[in-house]
């Protein structure tokens, strides 16, 4: 049973630190320091997945306290992230299963050539001015998140593009001239990230009044009390705690181990669900050979946790 205690501020509290980290830079070396940032997350016990690339380091780790102080330590002893900034949270137990530092061509991919937010970008909004920049009935305020993680929260009000993927939120944006209706344009994600990129494709698709919550929901959700809050729901995250509520305590919400897919306590009383191997998203999109494998897997699973082991696949 995870432990969902709260400290007196009201925040979750639990025995791992988690890091969420972005920077933007341009980073030519990126291929030279993957190595040593692996070797580093391993001895001090630091898991997650840290993203490096040509316009910087994208990422969320978890470990203790002193681990994640140093690894932290090392980015910012990088010339390229020394105003690096990071989110904190904690988790009850270890919300990742292995530490992966990879190379990639883009650390957030849109796949619009040129968009730098180094060079253009929205304003930033302070979570505590972001109430009253959404709530003017002259701005529009688009998540730009995926449709799985908006189908568990969302600011009140907010347009939801019903995205697949990042990718699809530029032809969304040039498929909708209603977006030029009113003067202001408010975005937000998870972090902030997607934000980045896309309030610099805003400002070059030519809207003038394009602002991003600043540090995402997270930060949003971690500072502004619940009861001035106009977040509805839980805010998915992309680890094992799946979701977090107001003052980043840990949410309900499970993962499906076939669909990938956050459940509610709704969703896990359907008769469409079977814990790693069907839930009422993906029932219908999968054969009972799909189901009949996944129950395998499920076994295993299973079998690891009453070692003592956790399974890789779960």
């Amino acid at each position: 049973m995870t432990d969902r205690s709260e400290n007196a501020a009201g925040t979750a509290s639990g025995s791992f630190l988690v890091a969420a980290l972005y920077h933007f830079a341009r980073f030519d070396r990126y291929q030279s320091v993957r190595e040593p940032l692996q070797a580093l997350c391993e001895e001090n016990g630091v898991k997650g997945t840290l993203l490096l690339a040509r316009e910087g380091i994208n990422g969320t780790i978890a470990g203790p306290d002193e681990g994640i102080a140093a690894v932290l330590s090392f980015l910012r002893a990088q010339p390229e992230f020394s105003h690096l900034e990071h989110k904190e949270s904690r988790a009850s137990k270890m919300p990742f299963l292995r530490m992966k530092v990879r190379l990639k061509k883009e650390i957030v991919t849109m796949g619009v050539e040129d968009i730098d937010p180094n060079r253009i970008v929205g304003t930033y909004v302070d979570p505590k001015d972001w109430n009253a920049l959404i709530t003017d009935p002259d701005t529009i305020v688009i998540d730009t998140r995926n449709d799985y993680e908006t189908a568990i929260g969302i600011f009140k009000g907010a347009v939801d593009p019903k995205t697949k993927t990042f990718r699809e939120f530029p032809d969304w944006v040039k498929n909708n001239g209603g977006l030029h209706n009113k003067p202001k344009i408010a975005m937000y994600c998870t972090g902030g990230i997607r934000c980045e990129k896309a309030t610099a494709f805003m400002k070059e698709q030519g809207f003038e009044e394009v602002y991003h919550l600043k540090g995402g929901i997270l930060k949003y959700l971690e500072e502004v009390p619940q009861e001035e809050s106009l977040w509805e729901g839980a805010c998915f995250v992309f680890d094992e705690r799946v979701s977090v509520t107001h003052g980043l305590k840990e949410g309900d919400h499970k993962l499906c181990h076939a669909c990938r897919e956050p459940l509610t306590a709704e969703d896990r009383a359907s008769p469409q669900f079977e814990e790693g191997v069907s839930c009422p998203h993906c029932f219908d999109k999968r054969s009972e050979a799909d189901r009949e494998r996944y129950r395998q897997r499920q076994r295993q699973i299973e079998l690891a946790r009453k070692r003592g082991e956790r399974h890789l696949g779960s």
